[in-house]
């Protein structure tokens, strides 16, 4: 069964001071979507919102009450952070029409062991982390598993095309990109190579010649004293 998650707003006044808010604790947001005549201004407590965005993804339904009523169903579209300190300052909810197609951004989940990896010592490469996806509302998943035991060798790949969907949600794109491959283990072998015979007297005369010219000047030195 899916996990129901609610998030708690209030109205807020247009004029409403941005940073006071943000200061005592409340974020403020915007609800916005297609049917909505205007957007909804609202505010949030920065805890809460918190909480959802580290269970919800943007693929997520969440129960919005505002002002104590069931407002509907919405989507985190973008959660904006102060550049500086990475604080929260800002999120905007899309606001869901159940009865019509969306589009949502679904996160892949890699699942599995790969012989590539657990007999030749190769590491994965995720090349792409989400896909975006077409389907009602109800049939919204937060993540999308890709099983990596199909990748046997460093020549297996997983493309978009290869993804299992769930019946009622199929790809914006459907392309041939690469998904995931297994890249070989990094060969960094260092050889201390001995200086041959040759080498070696060239080194011991450069540093007798070196020794020479030290003790040559200590003894202009004493001279000049």
């Amino acid at each position: 069964m899916t996990e129901v998650i609610k998030l708690e707003a209030q109205t807020r006044e247009k004029g409403e001071d941005v940073k006071a808010l943000i200061k005592n604790g409340l974020i403020p947001a915007v609800i916005y979507g297609p049917h909505l005549k205007e957007n909804k201004l609202v505010k949030i407590n920065t805890n809460e919102v918190k909480k959802v965005l580290t269970s919800a993804g943007e693929s997520t339904l969440i129960d919005l009450i505002l002002n104590g009523k069931a407002e509907g169903k919405v989507l985190i579209k973008e959660d904006q952070r102060d550049p500086v300190k990475d604080n929260l300052i800002h999120i905007d909810l899309y606001e869901v029409d159940m009865s019509k197609e969306i589009t949502a951004e679904i996160t892949l989940h890699f699942i599995g062991e790969s012989t590539a990896i657990k007999n030749f010592g190769g590491s994965l490469i995720r090349s792409i982390n989400e896909v975006e996806v077409k389907c009602l509302p109800t049939a919204l998943i937060s993540h999308l598993d890709v099983d990596i035991s199909v990748l046997n060798t460093f020549e297996d790949v997983i493309k978009i095309s290869d993804l299992k969907l769930p019946e009622g949600i199929k790809l914006v794109h459907e392309t041939n990109d690469v998904v995931a491959t297994i890249a070989k283990p990094k060969e960094e072998e260092i050889f201390a190579v001995a200086p041959s015979e040759q080498e070696a007297s060239a080194i011991s005369a450069a540093n007798a010649e070196a020794e020479k010219k030290i003790a040559e000047k200590t003894e202009a030195k004493d001279e000049k004293k």
